[in-house]
């Protein structure tokens, strides 16, 4: 597949150490969240679909950057998406996250209707207050990374920018 170059940075430099510490606070997110899960229809990164989308803050806009150049930039599209869709610029053609592992906060934590945890329980049953504490330490996080920073946008944001770059 071939590969546009990475993004070039659309956030202030993250050091390591903060980093490193959302990184702990997304596997506390996978403690709360523990076996929840839908049947993989990808409808969550369909954001015409939801209505919905992720609001990545400073210092998770820096993972996923990370994410993304290690993979080698975003991937030229082999298929058209359908326009009403807006499907998520990480989302490969196959139906996978291309950055899995760095995805942002909204992505681990949106669970449609469908999502059941492991015995049956519903999105109903989530942990949310506690789930909801973990996002404010994430956007204290970022806050103190990146005191000059706006707050959270749009992930399509986000990477529209990326795929202005590339071209």
């Amino acid at each position: 597949m071939p590969r546009g170059p990475g993004p070039r940075s659309s956030s202030p430099v993250v050091g390591e150490p903060f980093l490193a510490q959302l990184r702990t606070l997304y596997d506390e997110v996978s403690v709360l969240t523990g076996g929840f899960g839908c049947d993989a229809s990808t409808d969550c990164c369909r954001f015409g679909v939801t209505g919905r989308e992720p609001y990545p803050t400073a210092v998770e806009v820096a993972l996923l950057e990370r994410g993304v150049r290690a993979r080698g930039g975003l991937p030229r599209r082999r298929t058209l998406p359908v326009a009403d869709e807006r499907r998520c610029a990480l989302l490969s053609d196959e139906g996978r996250c291309l950055v899995y592992e760095a995805r942002p906060f909204g992505c681990r934590t949106f669970f449609c209707e469908r999502a059941r945890g492991p015995a049956g329980e519903g999105v109903r049953d989530l942990p949310r207050r506690d789930i909801q504490d973990v996002a404010r330490r994430i956007a204290d996080l970022s806050a103190r990374a990146v005191p000059e920073d706006p707050g959270p946008r749009p992930l399509s944001r986000v990477t529209a920018t990326w795929d202005a770059k590339r071209r």
